[in-house]
């Protein structure tokens, strides 16, 4: 049956439609743009009764391994991480207390695998200016070596404060174009990491070999990020270490 409309609301109709237009944009007017997914590490992880509790700490790097671990580690162990990308060790300190959180107030955790780094290497402005030119005068690391260090044994202090066993993640690499970084810098401050680690008797994964000898197989191109099977073999990696320190 064909419905006839008044000339009225016709008329009320195409003028609510050209505002909506006018208001969002022309796909606006046809239809709200879709919220942005959010990424898929960033889950909320329910426990399973009797399974070890593992919490995964990191930036991008981690994030992009994460669900991976996950995955392979169904049926042995619970895999959280915080919701969100963990930055320098200077988000670290405002923040890691919320993050052993993590899953439910009051729990504790079998291990935890953690890492800074990338972050605290990378280039700044003046204006806060993100990966900025490091050759430029007026550019600097956003936490400096020194800042680093200090900030490290911190961050460890507390983490042994959980009680549960700790291993930490060394900084991939910086590969040749990647903007904002300088090749070499990981190295850098995987030394001073190392120091931190061995002062506290805190296993090291080092995940920076391992990534270096693949690089040219699973890491993109003048970029610290790794392709999505890279990042795959990331996390067999990642297992295969955190299961070792389970099974002991």
């Amino acid at each position: 049956m064909l419905l006839i409309m008044p000339r009225s609301l016709k008329l009320s109709g195409i003028l609510s439609f050209l505002i909506l237009g006018l208001v969002m944009g022309p796909a606006g007017a046809f239809a709200e743009k879709a919220k942005k997914k959010p990424h898929p590490a960033l889950t909320p992880v329910t426990d399973v009764d009797g399974l070890p509790r593992v919490l995964l700490i990191g930036d991008s790097i981690s994030m992009g391994y994460t669900v991976a671990v996950q995955e392979m580690m169904k049926g042995k162990a619970n895999v959280h991480r915080p919701l969100t990308n963990c930055g320098p060790t200077t988000n670290g300190l405002a923040k890691l207390s919320d993050w052993l959180e993590t899953g439910g107030s009051g729990k504790t955790w079998d291990l935890i695998h953690f890492n800074w780094g990338l972050h605290d290497l990378k280039y700044m402005g003046p204006n806060k200016e993100n990966l900025s030119d490091p050759n430029a005068e007026t550019s600097k690391p956003q936490v400096s070596q020194e800042d680093y260090r200090k900030n490290l044994t911190a961050l460890v202090s507390q983490l042994k404060e959980t009680g549960a066993t700790l291993i930490w993640r060394n900084t991939t690499p910086v590969p040749e174009g990647a903007r904002g970084r300088v090749v070499g810098d990981s190295a850098i401050y995987n030394a001073i990491a190392a120091e931190v680690m061995d002062k506290a008797d805190v296993e090291i994964h080092d995940l920076y070999t391992f990534a270096k000898e693949r690089a040219d197989e699973i890491q993109k191109k003048a970029d610290v990020h790794y392709t999505p099977e890279g990042s795959r073999v990331l996390a067999a990696d990642v297992v295969r270490v955190i299961e070792a320190s389970l099974a002991e």
